[in-house]
């Protein structure tokens, strides 16, 4: 079970954005780095992120060998970089198998998972492996004729779409947590 306290342990635990990608060898963190370097919030995104209240908790589980990894997560940088309320934490998946064996998707130990937590560490919402406009980029390529090499660079539409899908990830958690009837009571709003 996702308990808060055991999230909050494993919160502690992970690592900052550029701490993270640290761990990585020069050929992982490449990966990682033309994405970030690529990536850009709209006005809109920024304003949207940048206006939330309620603090968010987010941990990523991750691999930083992982190509979905490498071509998605560097935008969780800049989404947390947009919002003085939200604070992420990055753990290996590896290094976490307790943590990971809980949040096993399709039946399978994959990464990258994005768990985003209120302030009290409780759940508000659990992504992970790719967002919507990924995997339809992905079906559009791969259930083709034609596949492309690993660690091909993403097109930019496909990355601003993908950006648009984690930023709308983090706006439904914060409306969850701004809408919460516990921290409501809290704050008096």
């Amino acid at each position: 079970m996702l308990t808060p306290d055991f999230l909050r342990s494993k919160f502690d635990a992970g690592l900052g954005y550029c701490d993270y990608l640290g761990t990585g060898s020069p050929h992982h963190r490449k990966g990682w780095e033309a994405l970030h370097a690529q990536t850009r919030l709209t006005d809109a995104q920024s304003s949207l992120i940048g206006s939330f209240k309620r603090e968010i908790n987010v941990i990523v589980v991750s691999g930083i060998w992982c190509g979905d990894c490498a071509q998605q997560m560097p935008v969780i940088d800049h989404i947390e970089r947009a919002s003085g309320a939200i604070t992420c934490r990055f753990l290996d998946r590896d290094q976490h198998m307790d943590l990971a064996e809980r949040i096993m998707l399709c039946g399978g130990l994959r990464v990258p998972i994005v768990l985003i937590l209120n302030e009290d560490f409780d759940l508000l919402n659990f992504a992970g492996d790719r967002t919507l406009s990924r995997y339809r980029a992905m079906a559009e390529r791969l259930l083709g004729p034609s596949c492309p090499l690993p660690g091909a660079p993403v097109p930019d539409d496909e990355a601003r779409a993908m950006l648009q899908d984690w930023a709308d990830e983090f706006e439904r958690a914060h409306l969850m947590a701004r809408m919460s009837t516990k921290l409501r009571q809290r704050y008096s709003d």
